[in-house]
């Protein structure tokens, strides 16, 4: 197949990579013409993938007519903040034959939309079964240097869904496939606001039984707010649900659990974000999940007290207590 993969990040890169030699004809769009540039002459991201190399054969493009133009495939491998901004640039050119796999793990601030639904939003004549994701615990780094890794890919269409698997999968890369993409998609996302403060556990140095008990009560909170948006529950005991969870949770390359490990020790938010070079999707993404989970009326304590750190400077232990404090429940409450 022609597929394009949209963003020449480390996820984006990694992906175009092991797209290569699945046997596609690949081409990769940087939106940064210098970096673009750097990249053609160099063969290597080395400031988002370090150390691997980027195949002759690959083409690093610029332009995104060239990039999108009588693709059979179209990877979103941009932050899910400018997908948006990205699909009204695409709006010009012809998708008819054109299958659409988001990458991302975000939702979109303001509008509270997933990517698949910003697909949709924005290219109005994009059927449902030309719209896929895919998701699960996958660290950049570890997929380049060809470490066993399984992820999930999702449509609402069996036949997209099998489509996408077959792309991509591996004998490293194992994908299995979805017909939930409401919970794929909100399993992938929601899941960096609880990684944000599995990290904030570690950075006040509280202890393994607090982060256990954050990633335990934190898939509670993701299954209850996702199943109220449409998803189907048993897709968060998942990869893209408990298996995403836990490496982002637990990876010291996790960049939402290292915004948490900064913030518990007593860094500021801006000054964290000032000295990241890639985006760390949950801080946006949990300023939405405090508006869904208003707007649904369900109770997310956790990604509350994750959202009065970010944007309310709470003390960050203070915050941990007040959640061991709150009223007694019932386990499944």
């Amino acid at each position: 197949m022609r597929i394009s993969v949209l963003g020449a990040g480390s996820w984006g890169t990694t992906l175009a990579i092991l797209l290569h030699f699945n046997g596609h004809n690949v081409t990769i769009w940087e939106y940064k013409r210098s970096y673009a540039k750097t990249l053609n002459r160099s063969r290597e991201n080395k400031v988002y993938l370090p150390g691997i190399k980027i195949p002759k054969e690959i083409t690093i493009s610029h332009s995104l007519s060239e990039s999108c133009e009588n693709k059979h495939m179209i990877v979103l491998a941009v932050p899910s903040q400018f997908i948006r901004s990205v699909l009204r640039e695409m709006k010009k050119y012809n998708f008819s034959n054109t299958t659409f796999v988001s990458v991302a793990k975000g939702i979109e601030k303001d509008t509270l939309l997933t990517v698949s639904q910003i697909i949709k939003d924005e290219l109005k004549n994009i059927s449902d079964s030309s719209i896929g994701v895919l998701s699960g615990p996958s660290i950049a780094g570890e997929v380049s240097r060809k470490i066993p890794t399984a992820v999930v890919a999702a449509s609402k269409d069996p036949f997209t869904a099998k489509q996408i698997q077959s792309a991509f999968i591996t004998s490293y890369f194992r994908v299995y496939s979805s017909t939930d993409i409401v919970g794929v998609e909100y399993g992938g996302a929601l899941k960096n606001v609880i990684a944000i403060g599995a990290g904030i556990i570690d950075g006040a140095k509280f202890g393994d039984n607090t982060k256990a008990a954050i990633m335990t009560r934190g898939i509670a909170e993701i299954s209850r707010l996702g199943i109220a948006l449409g998803a189907r529950p048993e897709t968060f005991a998942g990869l893209s649900g408990v298996g995403d969870l836990i490496v982002t949770c637990m990876s010291k390359h996790s960049r939402n659990r290292f915004v948490g490990e900064q913030l518990g020790r007593g860094k500021k938010l801006k000054d964290i974000l000032k000295k990241m070079q890639m985006v760390a999707e949950g801080v946006e993404t949990c300023r939405s999940v405090h508006q869904l989970s208003l707007k649904h009326k369900i109770e997310t304590p956790i990604a509350k007290a994750v959202y009065t750190i970010l944007f309310e400077e709470k003390d960050p232990t203070k915050a941990t207590y007040e959640l061991m404090t709150r009223d007694m429940k019932a386990e499944d409450e």
